[in-house]
């Protein structure tokens, strides 16, 4: 019937002498698929993943959930790492009293096996952590010329390194040093030209709090920044009274150096990978909650937002020039939030993209991205990132695998259409 009709009307338009329409056939639209990532921790999987057999199946889980992008945690916070193709670094052996000795490479096991379920793969590593404080396990802890590297905290009951506190997640290495920063570019290189992936995300590339770094170094970096020497250091940074902080005359500045230092070892990193790899992408992890980030050094905002307007207690005038989002391919927004709705709430995943729009200004994409810890509404949270923003990333596989999360995360999926 459908010929009969149109056969029909090119005959009248035929004798008519109207011009004949073209008839083109109406296809359904398709959506063009978006990133969708699942995160592999290093040290929360590192006992199950000693096992080929098992990075087979949650591999094969993964695709089947509709998942088309894995990020593999290659370099924890101890410095070591989880791959055999380097002349610079330990191999991670020994994770919370599980030790292991693989005979096959970790990392390009799991490329090759990617590969063949046409997954794409970034690889990821902290940047400068270099120890965990609470076991004083890692590079800092075998090495006496690392250890000297390692930030120095100004706290309440005076100034502590970090790697002497076993209370913090790491001990970082000194970003500002020259001499760390050409360390963590040296093992990005060596990566980025030793394996074949799709991404390489930057993690713990920041300060580990507000409280460092306070080294006679850092000083030093600092006075030549401004211009002028500090004569009441640290207190002209921030000094503490009745057990709280209080900012000192230099304090915008301090952090808008700090963020800085950041900013051009981001900028560094990206150069670095994109001489050797031009396709790999560069990709940043942090949380959403940006107000509160100055003091970890992270702008991941772009230039074009000024931070001085709505932040004027801790950013100055010029902090808006250390924003880094041009120079990422995309920024992993960490919308680790229980509530999803309500673009009006600041606790709740909708406000957390709308604001990482709002302050990347399309300088580079935004996936946004879930803890799978809270899984309550993990649906719906999949599909509010998936709809509200460039891509999905989900972390970590292990409460995936805890909580039994596979059917929930399809569904968001599926019902997205990307």
């Amino acid at each position: 019937m459908k010929r009969f009709i149109l056969s029909c009307l090119f005959i009248c338009f035929a004798c008519s002498g109207a011009e004949v329409p073209t008839v083109v056939d109406q296809q359904p639209v398709t959506k063009q698929s978006k990133p969708k990532y699942l995160w592999f921790d290093a040290e929360a999987n590192f006992e199950r993943f000693s096992n080929q057999d098992s990075i087979r199946y949650y591999l094969d889980k993964t695709k089947m959930t509709g998942f088309n992008h894995i990020v593999v945690d290659v370099r924890p916070v101890y410095g070591d790492v989880l791959y055999k193709k380097t002349s610079l670094m330990t191999e991670l052996t020994t994770v919370n009293g599980f030790s292991r000795t693989l005979t096959w490479d970790y990392l390009q096991f799991f490329i090759d096996e990617a590969k063949k379920r046409d997954l794409k793969v970034t690889v990821s590593t902290t940047i400068f952590p270099a120890g965990r404080p609470d076991t004083k396990e890692g590079m800092v802890y075998r090495d006496a010329s690392w250890a000297g590297k390692t930030s120095i905290q100004h706290t309440s009951k005076g100034m502590l390194k970090e790697m002497d506190d076993p209370s913090k997640v790491a001990a970082f290495l000194n970003p500002a040093l020259p001499e760390v920063q050409e360390f963590a570019l040296k093992f990005i290189r060596e990566l980025v030209t030793n394996y074949d992936f799709d991404g390489y995300a930057l993690d713990y590339c920041r300060y580990l709090s507000i409280d460092s770094d306070f080294s006679n170094e850092s000083r030093k970096l600092f006075e030549a920044y401004i211009g002028e020497g500090v004569t009441n250091f640290p207190d002209d940074i921030f000094y503490w009274k009745d057990g709280q902080r209080h900012f000192g005359k230099h304090a915008k500045k301090w952090f808008e150096f700090r963020s800085k230092v950041i900013h051009d070892f981001v900028k560094k990193a990206k150069e670095e990978i994109k001489m050797h790899k031009p396709a790999v992408q560069l990709e940043y992890w942090a949380a959403s909650w940006y107000g509160a980030l100055y003091a970890q050094g992270q702008n991941w905002a772009s230039k074009k937002y000024d931070p001085s307007v709505e932040y004027p207690a801790w950013a100055s005038s010029d902090y808006k020039k250390t924003g880094f989002a041009e120079h990422l391919d995309a920024f992993i927004i960490g919308t680790y939030l229980e509530k999803v709705y309500g673009m009006n709430d600041a606790e709740s995943i909708e406000y957390g993209l709308a604001r990482g729009k709002r302050l990347i200004q399309g300088d580079c994409k935004m996936y946004g991205s879930i803890y799978a810890l809270n899984y309550k509404d993990i649906e719906d949270a999949a599909y509010v990132c998936l709809m509200q923003s460039d891509g999905l990333m989900v972390f970590d596989i292990v409460q995936v695998i805890q909580f039994d999360l596979w059917d929930e995360l399809k569904r968001a999926i599926d019902k997205s259409g990307y």
